[in-house]
C-alpha cells in the first residue's frame, strides 16, 4: 500500500514532528493549515475570504505532493476565529475553489494562536476516478 508524506516547512511541523498531509492508500489527510506565509508573516490579516484561498493554495499544494488533487477532498473543516464575522469570506471562497466537487463541510468558531488569523482549515480526501472507484494499493 502507497504511503507518502508531504511537509510544507512551517515550524509547528518540525516542533511537533507531525506531516501537512499523509497519504495511505487513496486515503488523505491534510493537517489544519493557515495562512501563514513561508516568511512567517500572516496573509492577509482579518481577511476571511483572502486567507480562505491562501490556505486552500496550500492545501491543493500539499495535495499534489501525495498524488492527490482538489476533485479528491471529501470533506472540509474550518476552524473560524468568529462565525459572525467570518463565515461569509470563507463561504464565499469555498464556493469557488469547491464548485463542481462538492465535499462535506462543517465550521466551528475556535481561538487560533495568532492575532488576525481568521481561518484553519483541515482536509480530508479519497483518490478516484471520475465513477468515484478507488484502488486500494
Amino acid at each position: 500500500m502507497v504511503v507518502r508524506r508531504s511537509h510544507g516547512g512551517g515550524r509547528f511541523e518540525r516542533a511537533a514532528s507531525y506531516a501537512r498531509a499523509l497519504r495511505i492508500g487513496p486515503f488523505v489527510w491534510v493537517a489544519g493549515t493557515t495562512a501563514i506565509e513561508p516568511s512567517g508573516k500572516l496573509h492577509a490579516p482579518d481577511d476571511s475570504y483572502a486567507q480562505t484561498l491562501y490556505s486552500l493554495g496550500r492545501i491543493e499544494q500539499a495535495l499534489a505532493d501525495v498524488g492527490a488533487e482538489m476533485r479528491h477532498v471529501v470533506r472540509c473543516t474550518a476552524f473560524l476565529r468568529s462565525l459572525q464575522i467570518d463565515a461569509a469570506g470563507f463561504v464565499r471562497a469555498h464556493g469557488e475553489v469547491f464548485a463542481g466537487i462538492e465535499p462535506v463541510m462543517s465550521a466551528v468558531e475556535a481561538g487560533l494562536t495568532t492575532p488576525g488569523m481568521t481561518v484553519e482549515i483541515l482536509i480530508d480526501a479519497v483518490i478516484h476516478d471520475d465513477t468515484g472507484k478507488i484502488a486500494l494499493s
